[in-house]
Order: C-alpha cells, then structure tokens, then sequence
C-alpha cells in the first residue's frame, strides 16, 4: 500500500474526529449525562490527537515500521475511541472491557512511528 494514501487517511481521520467533537458539543450535550460526555469527550482527544501519527506515518518511507505504525494508529482510534463513542451512545458498559485493546494498539502505534522516524532519520545521515 501506497504510504501516502496514509495522509489522506490521516487527514480523513482529523476530519471525523473535528466532526465528532462538534456533534458532541452543539448535538448531544443536551442529552447526555456527565458519564457519557466524558467518554465522547476522551474518545474525541485520543481520535483527533492519534492522527499527527497517521499524517506523519504518511511522510515516512515505506518501512515495515512505517505501515505497521500507520495501522496500529488506525485500528487503535476505531477500537479505542469507538468503543467509547458506542458506550455514549448507548452501547453496553462491557464495551470498556475492549476500550484498553484500542488504547494497546495506539501506545504501539506510536511507538513504532518512533522507531520508524528514527530509522529514516538514520537513513538520511
């Protein structure tokens, strides 16, 4: 897969995560209780905050590391932060039970974008 569909990707995932925090703020507030806007509102962060990593996963070479980080990144804002959106919007609480898998494969994700910078930086020298 091309690397730069990453950015795209990247800039898509900003995009939702904009959308997101908007609907949470002007269209739901009204209806949730504090427990559930805090869950949107922390699903909000790690999607929007997670996408710097798929924008810059984007801009590295194509390195198994590179990939790796790109998907892990992804995979973690859709089972991280969507469990919690779910959760919010009325999905059982045994959801949270899958929320850590979300937040073990952004550690990960990050992690190796680290690698994977380092590694072309290297390249570079």
């Amino acid at each position: 897969m091309n690397m730069r569909n990453w950015i795209a990707r990247g800039a898509a995932c900003a995009a939702a995560a904009v959308v997101a925090g908007a609907f949470g703020a002007h269209g739901l507030r009204e209806s949730f209780d504090a427990k559930q806007m805090e869950w949107w509102s922390t699903a909000v962060d790690y999607h929007f905050w997670s996408t710097p990593g798929l924008l810059s996963a984007g801009f590295l070479s194509s390195t198994r590391a590179s990939r790796a980080a790109a998907w892990c990144l992804m995979l973690g804002v859709v089972v991280f932060s969507g469990t919690l959106y779910a959760m919010a919007l009325g999905a059982p609480r045994w959801f949270g039970a899958i929320t850590p898998i979300g937040g073990v494969l952004l550690i990960v994700g990050w992690l190796l974008l680290a690698w994977a910078a380092r590694k072309h930086a290297a390249e570079r020298a």
